[in-house]
């Protein structure tokens, strides 16, 4: 057979067209998985946010990863809508840690409904709701209750019986700040100190400082601050060293993020709770990855996978 010019020119051109088509086509075969967290303002889910990266790039063959978060704690609306963006890009799972345990509800099974796998982590979406909409959405995390009783319990021992606290919550319509209110509750009414009141800061540190200020301004005699989480707790100590407090009421948070670590070795936070965000990013990935390698039905995935949750003071390593 006689090669020209002309047709060696023609088999390279066909070569490179056949790889430019081969590889699309390779990568549609990898599955996207899309990660879904609250505010990344807050370093908690900065920190989930890293932990997932992380495992992609040692699992760049396996899957890829979309990872977006909300701009503030309460942006439901905005969350919603990335849940929508994730379904039209045709992902095949969404990893969701929700602003509301309620709200979000809807968009889940909107999601699950196209046929994509949804895991919850961080905070759990809310029972009944799921129920009411015939639902099974597998939550990957921690026991928060037990958590925060964990840490009021330390906070305790600091105490006395007839002391008065102030708890600063969450967001009041997630599961999770529900959670850490009712640890809280647990461990001061064991050791008898009464809890003067509940508000939400919202998650944020601005926010919890104004309710932290404005708790120091109704009850004086005030001797903790019980914060549901660690952002929320940086507020609170620049709310008591403001009113002139520091030293003389107590603060305690939930996450053990970056910036609470020098407030824990020179006393201003008494104490934290790890619950591991990268942990909770990474268990949930991996439950969505075999779950699609099995393509096992949403229905079938196991109901929890529990992580953990630890007590952090100025002493742990």
């Amino acid at each position: 057979m006689q090669f020209t010019r002309r047709s060696v020119q023609t088999a390279a051109a066909i070569a490179v067209l056949g790889g430019m088509l081969a590889s699309p086509v390779w990568a549609q075969d990898k599955p996207k998985i899309a990660l879904v967290m609250k505010s990344l303002a807050n370093e908690f889910f900065r920190t989930m946010e890293d932990g997932a990266k992380a495992h992609q790039k040692a699992h760049a063959s396996e899957y890829t990863l979309v990872a977006n978060g909300i701009k503030n704690e309460t942006d439901t609306a905005a969350q919603i809508k990335m849940i929508e963006q994730a379904v039209a890009q045709k992902v095949s799972a969404i990893v969701l840690a929700p602003a509301d345990s309620k709200a979000l509800v809807p968009a889940v099974k909107a999601a699950v409904d196209k046929g994509i796998i949804v895991v919850n982590i961080d905070n759990r979406l809310d029972g009944d709701a799921l129920k009411e909409k015939n639902l099974t959405v597998p939550f990957v995390g921690p026991d928060n209750r037990a958590g925060a009783k964990l840490v009021g319990e330390h906070l305790a021992k600091s105490l006395k019986s007839g002391d008065k606290v102030g708890i600063i919550e969450g967001v009041s319509t997630t599961f999770n700040a529900q959670q850490r209110t009712l640890g809280y509750k647990d461990a001061m009414q064991a050791a008898g100190i009464t809890v003067v009141g509940v508000q939400s800061g919202q998650w944020e540190i601005e926010k919890g400082n104004t309710v932290a200020a404005g708790m120091l301004r109704e009850h004086p005699d005030l001797t903790a601050l019980l914060a549901g989480n660690d952002s929320m707790a940086l507020g609170v100590v620049a709310a008591v060293k403001a009113a002139g407090k520091a030293g003389k009421v107590q603060v305690v948070g939930y996450d053990n993020i970056g910036a609470i670590k020098p407030m824990l070795a020179d006393g201003r936070v008494l104490a934290t709770a790890d619950q591991y965000a990268a942990k909770q990013a990474v268990f949930g990935i991996e439950l969505a990855q075999k779950a699609i390698a099995a393509k096992t039905p949403q229905a079938q995935l196991p109901a929890e996978v529990k992580t953990d949750v630890v007590l952090v003071t100025k002493g742990s390593k």
